[in-house]
């Protein structure tokens, strides 16, 4: 029985980021205010959105997006809101528009241009002409067969 309460509290850990203070009277609310806060990063922790996060700035920004929500504006607008005020740090998801096209086009980018790259080196490294292609010179064939011979 204690291992089962045990992991229902540690399946829960998360949950319990939000406090109870935060929660919204109206359930289709909070759900909204869920949704929103899964796509906003903490700016403290690295990789969690501030549902998740027990850092003082996430419960900021957990109360402020309740705060908007309860102001009438939709979850673009909340969004939006945040994303002007903290930067595009704050979004799980970045954009693929406008300067991030160069963030995101980078990688792929550079990845072609090291593989042409190795493909240049590789055909004219296979095309160049190895020393001794050629075969020996008659004095050189000479001097292997009378060590060969030995």
């Amino acid at each position: 029985m204690k291992r089962l309460i045990l992991a229902l509290i540690l399946a829960a850990a998360p949950a319990l980021a939000v406090n109870p203070d935060e929660v919204l009277d109206d359930p289709a609310m909070e759900a909204r205010a869920r949704a929103i806060s899964a796509e906003l990063r903490c700016v403290v922790c690295r990789g969690e959105n501030i549902d998740e996060s027990n850092a003082a700035i996430a419960r900021d920004l957990r109360l402020l997006v309740r705060e908007r929500l309860v102001a009438g504006d939709t979850n673009d607008e909340v969004i939006d809101f945040v994303v002007d005020r903290y930067g595009e740090y704050v979004l799980m998801k970045p954009t693929t528009g406008g300067a991030n096209i160069l963030l995101w086009g980078a990688g792929p980018a550079l990845f072609l241009i090291a593989a042409a790259g190795a493909l240049v080196y590789l055909r004219g490294r296979s095309m160049a002409k190895a020393p001794g292609a050629d075969g020996l010179s008659d004095a050189e064939q000479a001097r292997l067969d009378e060590l060969l011979n030995r």
